[in-house]
């Protein structure tokens, strides 16, 4: 603030309401509202998006698919390889988002984990071509082919792990940056922030569909090498990208106040150290504050104990102020809907593991020597997305605007669990189409002929593949709004890092089930679920017994989410 005055002192600003309050630009300097920020910002920051997304889900999207087939695991070890790596992906950016709004700040964590990622997909790309380069050695040397193939799978998981530690800085920075480039002051430009969650969730599944049109057939036909070098050429073009909005951009600017960590793990401390402390004292000191009660100070009264302090310790610790408390609370009431959305987590990720080894069993010839990769069906997903976000964003908004009188037609909350029971027919859907693809297989003597193609049409799985896609445009978006907007303003990035570690734990429960499952059936002497042959597998139990789970999770979500307080006046 100083900056700011001093340069109004020193030199006639010509338009001082154009000056955007608590933003500067990448020198420190102040911006204005007619020369920075906005969309004019927010397209390059989604254009790196769009690339970094390319390159992630190039990885992703296909990985079951190279770890039983070069790497020569089993469905269901390769399935929870993928799902560990996924959460770990997923959990990372909570340390990357403290890095970020604690130290370095939103654009220069970005720059470095780019850089980081080219790294690590440059690793990677090298790893999936050591066969190639070695093959010679370890056809003469059964020696060497053990050591070369220990080394391969070694050198693949330090490199995949890097690129899961880069993700973990880009990718809660990135989408809080665009946010920021919205003044949440104006008008116009907090209408424009609310769009903006919903364009940004369409550009990242547009660019997602071409990956999985090109980048799988790559790998599945022509080579894994170069199916993952292509991402890391989609990463150094997105660095470029980002680069080349540097002059327009806002960084939000940290004011002298204390860091909302210290803030708030001070008021859970001085409300533990007060646990014995009456409900009339805490009334007491409320009233002599000229504190009014609220609707808020009434959920997790326990925390109101931190308004007081201990006799001897009054004078030597400061004591927190009601709206420490509120904000306290306010992280506090996240957690049970942060709860209450793994099971929906849990299905997510069974998109790019059984569905895609699903549908490598089946009918997959659209033409005469032209088979679709099975992981290709991933597609529909993105499709399901880029169709229905501007008919949700341009037509059902509107709509219900009318009836309700609410600026986004519908409170965030209410979007995420219609997405939730949409998620919950995709189960049914996957669970019955699966049941008929099992019977196809017993009825053409297929059950113990795993490499055979079962005579069913791919085209069946389309069905739940549109069905995940139509649930994300509901929860997926709203939970990115949801957490973005109901943290305190210095933790914007922890708050989507707290969205996407949803997805890690749910990856990490999927891997557990898949594992406990397992393991149950094979000491029963009954064959497992997720057996390699999957003719005589049984994903439609699982997929069942994944839509049972989210039944209840959904009725525990509705609780919480009725008695919900929004921390800030107006959002809905």
């Amino acid at each position: 603030m100083a900056t700011s005055h001093h340069e109004t002192a020193g030199v006639q600003t010509p338009l001082l309401d154009d000056v955007v309050e608590g933003a500067v630009d990448y020198k420190g300097l102040p911006v204005h509202r007619s020369r920075s920020g906005g969309w004019r910002s927010a397209w390059f920051i989604i254009g790196v998006e769009v690339a970094e997304r390319f390159a992630y889900y190039g990885i992703s999207c296909n990985l079951i698919t190279f770890l039983t087939g070069p790497l020569g695991q089993s469905t269901a070890t390769a399935a929870e390889n993928v799902n560990i790596w996924s959460g770990t992906a997923s959990l990372l950016p909570l340390l990357g988002a403290f890095v970020a709004d604690s130290f370095l700040g939103r654009y220069r964590t970005i720059v470095f984990a780019s850089l980081l990622y080219i790294l690590g997909l440059g690793l990677l790309t090298l790893s999936a071509v050591l066969p190639s380069l070695t093959g010679s050695d370890c056809q003469n040397f059964n020696q060497s082919t053990s050591c070369s193939s220990q080394f391969q799978v070694l050198f693949f998981f330090f490199s995949l792990y890097l690129v899961a530690v880069a993700q973990g800085g880009h990718k809660p920075c990135v989408q809080a940056f665009g946010a920021d480039q919205f003044d949440a002051s104006d008008p116009e430009e907090c209408k424009a922030k609310s769009s903006f969650f919903n364009w940004w969730y369409f550009s990242l599944c547009f660019g997602t569909t071409f990956t999985l049109i090109l980048l799988i057939y790559i790998q599945d036909n022509l080579s894994w090498g170069l199916g993952f070098g292509i991402p890391c050429i989609a990463m150094v073009l997105a660095l470029f990208i980002f680069l080349l909005g540097t002059r327009t951009y806002r960084c939000s600017i940290k004011g002298d106040e204390e860091s909302p960590f210290v803030r708030i793990g001070r008021v859970f401390v001085a409300a533990l150290r007060n646990w014995r402390t009456t409900p009339s004292a805490i009334t007491s000191e409320e009233e002599s504050r000229g504190t009014l009660p609220h609707e808020s100070s009434e959920q997790f009264k326990f925390l109101n104990k931190a308004l007081l302090a201990p006799d001897d310790l009054k004078e030597s610790r400061k004591v927190c102020t009601v709206a420490e408390v509120e904000e306290a609370k306010s992280v506090l009431r996240l957690f049970p809907i942060w709860v209450t959305c793994l099971a929906y987590a849990v299905v997510f990720a069974q998109y790019s593991t059984f569905f895609t080894k699903q549908g490598a069993t089946m009918d997959r010839t659209i033409a005469p020597g032209l088979d679709i990769p099975a992981a290709s069906l991933q597609t529909f997903i993105s499709i399901t997305i880029v169709i229905f976000v501007p008919i949700y964003d341009r037509i059902f908004v509107p709509i219900a605007r009318v009836f309700t009188r609410k600026p986004s037609g519908i409170t965030m909350l209410q979007r995420i669990g219609i997405g939730m029971f949409i998620s919950i027919i995709s189960m049914v859907v996957a669970a019955l189409v699966e049941m008929k693809r099992l019977k196809t297989a017993k009825d053409y003597g297929l059950l113990d002929m795993p490499s055979a193609t079962v005579p069913m049409s791919i085209w069946w799985l389309v069905p739940q593949y549109l069905l995940a896609g139509l649930a994300d445009v509901f929860t997926m978006v709203g939970l990115q709004e949801f957490f973005y907007d109901q943290v305190p303003n210095e933790l914007k990035s922890i708050g989507l890092a707290l969205y996407l570690s949803i997805f890690g734990v749910g990856s990490f429960l999927s891997s557990f089930l898949i594992s406990a499952i397992d393991d149950a059936t094979t000491w029963a002497g009954e064959t497992s679920w997720f057996s390699t042959n999957l003719n005589r597998a049984h994903l439609d139990y699982f997929y069942w017994l994944l839509g049972g789970i989210s039944v209840v999770e959904l009725a525990i979500y509705l609780y919480f989410a009725k008695s919900y307080i929004y921390n800030r006046a107006g959002t809905v």
